[in-house]
């Protein structure tokens, strides 16, 4: 019986209003639609997504009295234009990038193995030659760099084949523009169209997306912006410095963004780790370090802040656990969106209609 008074005020408190039922039904009915079917309707969120990022450009250039139809195809084509010369010239550079890298595997692991034998030397005290030897010989290292400078040229090209099969470059090449561009022409029937099918009584819907609508919109362009500029200025800073694989390191600095305090702590490694392959421990390497530091300090401290000027009052702890549990559920696209699902749940919380706040109102 006390279960049971315990389930029935619960449900009281949170579930008395109709509209709360209604929206908590379609938030799991959405869940269980985008876990299941996520992957066959990527190229349609993927759609949505463009449309949405460049809707208020399209707005802007009918606010100087544009036609509808000549905003939308001047936004398409200048969008899609320069993400295609973009990809044409980053891919090559960051293919010729990996080759290297996978061809200097057996020298990096040569001179790993030159660091490790020069350890008792350098740490009589604390390590000897014999112990030292065991790990060299159980490892294995010069071997283990043949493997895989063998291994990974065959994963790589069987990753691209898989990747770019025929109906994966049709659906995300042809189609997703084509949505794009169909979306952004007509997105006012559609909203329209779509509104319809919503349950007519909807306050509580209407709180959420007016409360939502702006925060994810800046979220959005400003990581964007935030991934161009962090990945140009490492890809500037590591050439000038000298470092290799600079393209490659800025991509994965400028992706690392996108997941908070994790993404800098974990492409410090293969920063670290080539400026010590290449130099060693040297001023070279320092002057690297010290760098990246000041990179991610300017990001976090400056650019951060001008970008996302209406800041997502999350605990770092909810971001991080958002990060985890929407990445582990739809990946990539889980990851970058984390942030603006951590606040949608936190907004839903905070409309959500309580009984016992409405009591104590009344």
């Amino acid at each position: 019986m006390k279960i049971y008074r315990v389930v029935s005020d619960f449900f009281h408190r949170y579930f008395s209003d109709e509209e709360a039922v209604i929206l908590f039904i379609l938030f799991i009915l959405f869940f269980v639609i985008i876990y299941t079917f996520g992957s066959t309707l990527a190229p349609l969120f993927t759609a949505v997504i463009l449309s949405y990022l460049l809707s208020p450009l399209v707005d802007k250039l009918q606010s100087f009295r544009v036609p509808h139809t000549l905003a939308v195809i001047g936004v398409f084509a200048s969008f899609f234009g320069v993400a295609i010369v973009s990809l044409l010239v980053m891919i090559p550079a960051l293919v010729k990038q990996v080759s290297r890298l996978v061809g200097d595997i057996p020298r990096m692991m040569g001179i790993f193995q030159d660091q490790l034998a020069a350890l008792p030397l350098r740490y009589p005290e604390l390590l000897s030659s014999e112990l030292v030897d065991q790990w060299i010989g159980s490892l294995e290292l010069s071997q283990v760099g043949q493997q895989l400078s063998g291994w990974l040229p065959s994963v790589v090209t069987f990753s691209l084949n898989t990747l770019s099969s025929v109906i994966g470059v049709l659906v995300y090449v042809i189609v997703v523009p084509l949505m794009v561009f169909f979306i952004l022409k007509d997105r006012e029937q559609l909203w329209l169209k779509f509104k319809s099918i919503l349950p007519e009584q909807r306050r509580l819907m209407n709180q959420i997306a007016l409360e939502m609508n702006q925060q994810i919109a800046n979220y959005i362009r400003g990581k964007v912006i935030e991934i161009l500029i962090v990945g140009s200025a490492s890809f500037v800073t590591f050439e000038l410095l000298g470092l290799d694989y600079a393209a490659l390191l800025s991509v994965l600095i400028g992706f690392s963004v996108l997941i908070p305090y994790i993404g800098a702590t974990v492409v410090t490694i293969p920063v670290f780790a080539i400026g010590l392959f290449q130099w060693g421990f040297g001023p070279q390497l320092y002057w690297v370090l010290m760098a990246y530091l000041l990179i991610q300090i300017l990001d976090g401290n400056v650019l951060v802040p001008l970008l996302f000027s209406e800041a997502v009052n999350l605990h770092p702890v909810a971001i991080i656990v958002s990060v985890l549990i929407f990445g582990g559920i739809w990946g990539f696209w889980g990851v970058f969106f984390a942030i603006p699902l951590a606040t949608l749940v936190k907004a839903i919380i905070n409309a959500w209609p309580s009984n016992s706040s409405r009591e104590s109102v009344e």
